[in-house]
């Protein structure tokens, strides 16, 4: 996996210079299903069977969302992208979340694959967002900053052995509601 490229002061990815706007048009098309609008949103979820964990035993995480998002900022006609991260663990009980902002970066070692790094403050760490096919996305990490639901501690998920690439399925906005914090946000996912 490259390595997350986090400016210094915010924790958030910079976009690449050398990012083709062609094919991250295209890659958007692919990550929200279509073109994008004033506010877009993508969900993507998996919860992992007894069967995928008993053939990864080492894995921490038992349930995974992921809710994408991409807005346009009127001031300046760029896109920003966030994500919302939600999980369980297999053996803890509890909601964990992290969150931040994103941008397209390019796989080097993958084709020049466009993909959306993505980073969470004060050096948080962050995960790399890419889409397998139309239905589904692959979340890519080594370290990310979590929180307990209802509680201001955190901690971070590191990615051990079965860890550190996670695939997620395309799911109804409504899976990710649970993601959604700020009340006028959550009033216009239901919505779409």
């Amino acid at each position: 996996m490259l390595p997350l490229r986090l400016s210094s002061g915010a924790g958030v990815c910079p976009a690449q210079e050398s990012v083709d706007k062609a094919k991250a048009a295209a890659f958007d098309g692919r990550m929200f299903g279509g073109p994008l609008s004033q506010k877009t949103y993508a969900c993507f979820v998996r919860r992992y069977d007894a069967s995928h964990l008993a053939q990864h035993p080492k894995q921490k995480v038992s349930a995974m969302k992921l809710l994408v998002t991409a807005e346009e900022a009127s001031e300046d006609k760029t896109i920003n992208y966030s994500f919302r991260l939600g999980f369980k663990y297999r053996h803890r009980a509890g909601k964990f979340d992290s969150s931040g902002f994103c941008s397209h970066t390019v796989a080097e070692n993958n084709g020049g694959e466009i993909r959306l790094g993505c980073g969470v403050d004060c050096e948080g760490g962050g995960i790399e967002v890419a889409m397998k096919d139309d239905r589904s996305a692959l979340i890519r990490l080594e370290r990310i900053r979590i929180w307990e639901a209802d509680d201001d501690a955190s901690n971070d998920l590191v990615g051990g052995a079965d860890d550190k690439i996670f695939r997620v399925d395309r799911a109804d906005l409504h899976e990710c509601s649970e993601l959604v914090t700020d009340r006028k946000e959550l009033a216009a996912l239901r919505r779409k």
